[in-house]
């Protein structure tokens, strides 16, 4: 695309090219049918563009009358990887390989690609990153001297020197123990006869500035060290990693946040939120060398996600800002006070006291061997009709209503299974013993068992996302949908299935912290999927720009390991909870709304002495939530009049003749105490599913299974016992079990 001024009115308009065959004109023996392309660069005067395709390759774009594509192919045996920058004074393109190494193309020399050999004078330069580096010209007085500056994968800056018609490499290291990221060239001060500055993104997120001394010739080898200044991130936030910043003008340069938010750093008394582009009439350019922070909140990063600017909330909102309060959106909250009373609330962690926390706690909360087992051992297939067990012995079956019948289907596969950890467009996503992904789809008439782990990039796991759905919000098909997997050495795992196209991606993981499980994907937040760390933090990973970011708590809130659930009472509104357990069996709300922002709420237990067990969940009518206790009760916890409650729904019991149960005859007072002795109705801490708009699905102690339902507003009754092939009670043999392959 590309944005012009139109011929009758100097409002912008966008103007599409599409690079398609009969356009290009192919320099490359071999033609290209598609051409994507993946990023690119436009020359300084403005006249051309350079791409690099997912393919690999170099394509150009010259804008004149009529548009003209190029396709210059790739260098020998090597890719393109990334652009690195253009060289304004020479029709030259340096681009950077996959495997690191350094190219330059020039269309008048023969041949036109040329590779930069690494080595001089026994010296070995690491590998590039493959990214944006910067040129600089001048850098030796009186001299027409090119300097690019490059990234290399140890994190170190390094220099490719054009001087007197002969190359060098330069390293320039880095500031002691960090790594950098990304660069970005700052705007010159004219004025300045002495330096010249780069900006640098690190691993830490912080921002350091590299003064690089304008040389007078003085010094052997014209090797001058430049000095490091840190400029630290915003306070309470960190810079993106990997992402170079925008400068703006002299002394002014946006930086993207690891949360979505933007901050500038300028130099105090110039920029800032409130400042336009022109130079106020009072500053004086050599009054103040020190730079400051300024964090600017932008629709985009309403609630920390790009979510808020869709064309669902209206096109509108991205323009002005509007932002949905509380009071028009009819949500209220159960917490009180101004904005600026929880504005601590959304604060990080400093490097220091997270990796304190990681070493004192790191290892208690590692899955336990019946993880997976515990936490996914029911699915729902089709609400109201259909749900998955897996038992303890790895056996696979289906309870699915056929003709007003319920009837249990055994699945059989080659493996034992452990748990189902995802449903997406009615294939099965299961984990076996061994922790490989099993994907259980129709083939046809048949089914079919595909072993995903198997595919290029697989991992085992132990662990996946807690819920398919969210109740009253309809998941729109998109060509990223994917299933978010935590691997067995703490890693998030991306598995792409839109249109079987799959794919795994590691996204790593926060940095120093091992993932212990999924909170919600995508359910809360478009793009974002909340995790918690072995060290009983709160993560989040965006999964469009790669980014972890920390979420702040107080250091004496421990989160346990197990998934959380999501309240989300209007799907037009950001406002919402994510829910989860503390490490002593409370529970904890982490709130959203546009008044307060992020809030930590903790709810307690139902009583003293009954802890919260398991996971949390399911959630309905966006303010009602079922927990297990302890005591092996189902307790409710909902909003009343914009105060939290509980109420105790107890456990099924066989007396009740109510209670709709999988059984022959009655139950009578002389095979009432021999089911008393081998069935134990109450709630076990296996995670219950929602299996309607109004119900849910337990498993009881004994194996058997049972329905709550609301029947009131807040008034929860169990209707129905299933029993399971999993089951010890007695009741089990009246279940019909049929076998299919």
């Amino acid at each position: 695309m590309h944005l012009q001024l139109g011929e009758t009115t100097s409002q912008p308009v966008w103007v599409k090219f599409t690079p398609t065959l009969n356009q290009i004109t192919d320099t490359d023996s071999e033609k290209n049918p598609l051409i994507l392309i993946k990023s690119g660069v436009v020359s300084h005067d403005g006249q051309r563009g350079y791409f690099c395709t997912k393919k690999g390759g170099l394509v150009e774009i010259a804008v004149v009358e009529p548009p003209r594509w190029i396709n210059h192919g790739q260098p020998s045996g090597a890719n393109v990887a990334a652009i690195a920058d253009i060289a304004s004074t020479r029709e030259v393109v340096y681009t950077i390989s996959s495997a690191g190494d350094l190219y330059e193309y020039n269309s008048k020399s023969k041949p036109s690609w040329k590779r930069h050999i690494w080595q001089e004078n026994k010296t070995q330069v690491s590998s590039l990153i493959p990214s944006k580096g910067c040129i600089l010209h001048g850098l030796l007085s009186g001299d027409h001297s090119e300097s690019l500056f490059l990234l290399t994968k140890e994190g170190t800056l390094v220099e490719r020197r054009l001087h007197q018609r002969k190359w060098k490499w330069i390293d320039h290291g880095s500031p002691p123990h960090q790594n950098l990221t990304s660069i970005t060239p700052s705007l010159r001060d004219e004025s300045s006869e002495t330096s010249i500055s780069l900006l640098f993104t690190t691993s830490t997120g912080s921002v350091f500035e590299y003064q690089i001394p304008k040389q007078l010739g003085t010094a052997p080898n014209n090797q001058f060290p430049g000095s490091w200044g840190n400029h630290q991130h915003p306070l309470h936030a960190k810079v993106a990693r990997g992402k170079p910043g925008l400068p703006l003008q002299f002394g002014r340069t946006l930086f993207a946040l690891d949360d979505g938010r933007l901050a500038e750093l300028h130099l105090a008394g110039l920029g800032g939120e409130s400042a336009g582009p022109s130079l106020p009439q009072n500053f004086r350019r050599k009054a103040s060398t020190k730079y400051v922070w300024t964090i600017l909140d932008s629709p985009q990063s309403e609630g920390w996600n790009a979510e808020y600017c869709t064309e669902e909330r209206g096109p509108r909102n991205c323009m002005t800002g509007i932002k949905d309060e509380s009071k028009d959106s009819g949500i209220t909250s159960s917490v009180t006070g101004r904005r600026k009373q929880s504005q601590e609330q959304h604060y990080y962690l400093s490097l220091g006291k997270c990796n304190e926390l990681i070493s004192s706690s790191e290892e208690y909360n590692l899955p336990d061997d019946d993880w997976i087992s515990s936490n996914f051992r029911l699915r729902l297939m089709y609400e109201g009709r259909s749900f998955f067990l897996v038992t303890v012995d790895g056996l696979i079956f289906e309870h699915v209503c056929i003709d007003s019948v319920w009837i249990w289907l055994k699945h059989d596969s080659s493996n034992a299974m452990t748990g189902i950890v995802g449903n997406y467009n009615g294939s099965l996503f299961m984990v076996d013993t061994f922790g490989n992904v099993i994907l259980r789809e129709w083939n046809g008439n048949e089914i079919a068992w595909k072993n995903c782990s198997d595919m290029r990039k697989g991992r085992n796991v132990v662990g996946g996302q807690p819920w398919d759905r969210l109740q009253g919000i309809t998941r729109r098909v998109t060509t990223e949908d994917s299933i978010f997997f935590v691997s067995q050495n703490g890693r998030l795992l991306q598995f792409m299935v839109y249109m079987r196209k799959f794919k795994w991606k590691d996204c790593k993981n926060p940095l120093n912290v091992k993932i212990a499980s999924i909170v919600d994907q995508e359910l809360f937040r478009e793009n974002i999927v909340f995790v918690i760390g072995r060290n009983g933090h709160l993560y989040q990973y965006n999964k469009v720009n790669d980014l972890w970011h920390e979420h702040y708590k107080s250091q004496h809130l421990i989160l346990s390991n197990f998934p959380g659930t999501v309240i989300r009472p209007m799907s037009k509104s950001l406002s919402g909870s994510l829910f989860m357990f503390s490490k002593d069996g409370g529970l904890v709300e982490y709130n959203w709304n546009t008044w307060h922002e992020w809030n930590w709420i903790e709810h307690g237990t139902p009583y003293k002495g009954v802890t919260l067990v398991g996971s949390p969940g399911p959630s309905f009518k966006g303010n009602q939530l079922l927990l297990i206790g302890s005591d092996g009760k189902v307790y409710l916890r909902y909003m009343d009049k914009n105060a939290w409650k509980w109420k105790d729904c107890g456990y099924p019991s066989l007396k009740d003749k109510t209670i709709e149960a999988d059984r022959e005859g009655e139950i009578n007072e002389e095979n009432l105490g021999e089911l008393m002795f081998r069935c134990d109705p109450k709630v076990t801490s296996t995670r219950p599913i929602q299996f309607s708009d109004d119900s849910a699905i337990f498993e009881l102690r004994d194996g058997r299974l049972a329905e709550i339902q609301v029947v009131e507003e807040t008034e929860w009754v169990w209707s129905r016992i299933i029993g399971t092939p999993n089951s010890l009670c007695l009741q089990n043999y009246w279940i019909t079990v049929a076998s299919s392959s």
